[in-house]
């Protein structure tokens, strides 16, 4: 199998995923950036900074802007002043925005076209997606 045909495949891997979580993502009025977003603010740390949040969804501020300013009119994140940094701002799940995430990532995970993949098939495809991540890191 040479390269392009594992890139045809993981594009149409994402694809399927994005079609089969179509109805979810309606019902929750977010689209494949939006639902990105509100899975890239993990719950269990600080709220992530809007600098931070550019960097995890590899898009530039007014991308981010955007994407956010639709969460906030959801009531899914507020943006408030880093505590931290008081010149900068910072994306917080709201307790509905939490409700929304977790029921997103029960609805990825039950549709995903990697569901049939057993435990050592999937530690074996994590091993070699961290070390492809790893290698683009620089």
């Amino acid at each position: 199998m040479d390269l392009l045909a594992v890139i045809a495949a993981a594009f149409e891997i994402e694809m399927r995923s994005n079609v089969r979580r179509t109805a979810f993502l309606a019902e929750h009025r977010l689209t494949p950036p939006t639902a990105q977003a509100l899975w890239a603010i993990d719950p269990l740390e600080p709220p992530p900074s809007m600098k931070v949040m550019t960097d995890r969804l590899h898009c530039n501020a007014p991308n981010l802007t955007f994407i956010a300013n639709q969460l906030i009119d959801r009531g899914l994140v507020t943006r408030d002043v880093d505590p931290a940094d008081r010149r900068s701002r910072v994306l917080e799940l709201t307790a509905r925005g939490r409700e929304v995430r977790d029921e997103l990532i029960r609805e990825t995970l039950a549709t995903s076209p990697y569901a049939v993949l057993d435990p050592e098939e999937l530690a074996q495809l994590n091993g070699l997606l961290s070390r492809v991540l790893n290698a683009s890191e620089g």
